[in-house]
């Protein structure tokens, strides 16, 4: 018990950590959360024009959802699906609401990776080339990130079928969703900002 409580809190306070700002400060560019979506996320440092600062964002990003589930998956093998489910939730919440930064994060579509990454590196590996396929074609992050969330619960339900493993994906892409309202609005308004393109969020 006490390794789950720990395991869930230090998931939390390091998914709280924001790559994008952290990377944006240390570059001296723009503060994301200005720029296109006001997301606090890869898209937006590159809307920043700085491909190293949205690269690095998005390294930051995976590492802080795979890193803590990985771990317990070492410290603890063949525990059940659902202390997994629980460390990679506290994650990928902490990124969409950091202490950090007024529990006002980002939406959490690369923490989400992170988390699906150590669950199972062909599921993540799969929602990868999905992202990238609807990416390449529509040239929407933000599409791409909401096809991708769609067809992860999937992904995960063929590759590693565990009930609270599969429970734990559902709920980050409910939470996608809600936290992708506003591009979907935009999306369906045709005024949502293709990949490279500097608009203000609308």
């Amino acid at each position: 018990m006490w390794l789950l409580i720990i395991s869930v809190l230090v998931a939390y306070l390091l998914g709280s950590i924001s790559s994008a700002i952290v990377v944006s400060r240390l570059l001296g560019l723009p503060d994301p959360r200005g720029l296109g979506s006001g997301n606090p996320g890869a898209t937006n440092v590159l809307r920043a024009g700085s491909k190293a600062g949205a690269a690095l964002t998005l390294v930051g990003d995976v590492a802080k959802g795979w890193l803590p589930v990985f771990i317990v998956m070492q410290l603890a093998p063949g525990d059940p699906g659902w202390m997994v489910g629980l460390v990679g939730l506290a994650a990928f919440l902490g990124h969409l609401y950091p202490i950090y930064f007024r529990f006002e994060g980002g939406k959490g579509v690369a923490t989400a990776l992170g988390v699906m990454l150590a669950i199972s590196p062909l599921t993540g590996a799969l929602v990868v080339l999905t992202w990238l396929l609807v990416a390449a074609i529509f040239r929407y992050s933000s599409l791409a990130a909401l096809t991708a969330a769609l067809a992860a619960p999937l992904y995960i339900a063929l590759i590693q079928p565990d009930p609270w493993l599969v429970t734990a994906i559902c709920v980050m892409v409910l939470f996608l969703f809600a936290r992708h309202y506003t591009n979907i609005q935009r999306l369906m308004r045709g005024t949502e900002p293709r990949i490279g393109e500097k608009k203000p969020a609308a």
